[in-house]
């Protein structure tokens, strides 16, 4: 069987940490790739796959719509397209389940499937200032911090992201918040070894697939960036700023626990922080640096959980 995993992010680190074994993986698929491997396997440009045999092609990106028009204009066969992240779909993107099934088993499938959602564009909405491509990997939380963004108005400070990644929900606060300074808080190399030391390796490897000129030239307004590479939270050494709206999305424990004892203070009355991963079942070190901070406090945060896909936890200054 020839299969194929569309994707080298954190969804195809997932995958083959959680569900599918490496051995059975031909070659991993990514328009953009940043090497020409990922956990040892080839790296190959979905033009490729058109010259290729397949059995099936398991998309692990959330750019489900992009890659379906993509794989169309290359004449690669619907039916062995199988999503796993459907997200904000009005209807299952799965034309036919009997290929999958065939290759990798009823059972196995059926723990693959995603639930669907439909998703209605929310009353106080006034255009889409976020594009439908942004809003269909993870509705909700893009919704919400579009509707924070909305009362920040009178609130002073800039924005900030401490574990930017790829730069996808950085992009998005610089293109909801273009007139603050947006700070970049990552190694944009991927984990602290030590840190991450008993944590899957598709999972660790996914996340050195980044690079900080990738990430400015994903951003809509790059001049209103700074970034500061390095581990958190040295590289904020000589830093004194205020700030409005704060993403905290860097997974680990510690990490976690060091992103929220330097902003808190210096977050701005009216201002929020979102913890993503919050309610992530694999990654509980989020609660429990939240919990160890308040520990230390001695009181509970304000905050608000969020159904989005990851559980991110919204706190109010």
């Amino acid at each position: 069987m020839e299969i194929y995993v569309y994707g080298t992010g954190c969804g195809a680190g997932d995958l083959i940490d959680s569900a599918l074994p490496l051995e059975k993986v031909t070659a991993f698929v990514d328009s953009r790739p940043m090497s020409d491997s990922f956990l040892g396997r080839p790296v190959i440009l979905p033009e490729e796959l058109a010259r290729r045999r397949y059995d099936l092609i398991l998309v692990t990106s959330r750019q489900a719509e992009a890659i379906t028009l993509h794989c169309e204009s290359l004449g690669i066969d619907p039916n062995k397209l199988f999503f796993l992240k459907n997200h904000a779909a009005l209807a299952d993107r799965n034309r036919c389940y009997e290929t999958a099934e065939q290759v990798l088993g009823a059972d196995f499938v059926e723990k693959l499937c995603s639930s669907q959602r439909l998703i209605r564009t929310p009353l106080w909405s006034e255009g889409e200032p976020l594009p439908a491509s942004e809003l269909e990997g993870d509705y909700v939380r893009l919704k919400t911090l579009e509707a924070l963004c909305r009362e920040l108005d009178g609130i002073p400070g800039a924005a900030a992201e401490l574990g930017v990644y790829k730069g996808g929900f950085a992009r998005c606060i610089n293109q909801l918040l273009p007139e603050r300074t947006l700070y970049l808080f990552d190694t944009f190399e991927g984990f602290d070894p030590q840190e991450a030391a008993g944590y899957g390796e598709g999972f660790v490897s996914a996340h050195r697939n980044t690079a900080a000129e990738q990430v400015l030239s994903a951003l809509p307004h790059p001049g209103m960036a700074v970034l500061r590479p390095g581990l958190f939270p040295a590289s904020a050494a000589g830093l004194e700023v205020s700030f409005a709206l704060v993403s905290l999305d860097v997974d680990l424990e510690e990490s976690t626990l060091a992103g929220l004892r330097w902003f808190l203070p210096r977050m701005s009355p009216g201002g929020y922080l979102l913890l993503h991963d919050y309610n992530s079942p694999r990654l509980p070190g989020v609660k429990a640096a939240l919990r160890r901070y308040e520990a230390a406090c001695g009181q509970r945060l304000h905050a608000v959980p969020l159904c989005d896909v990851n559980g991110t936890l919204v706190l109010s200054v």
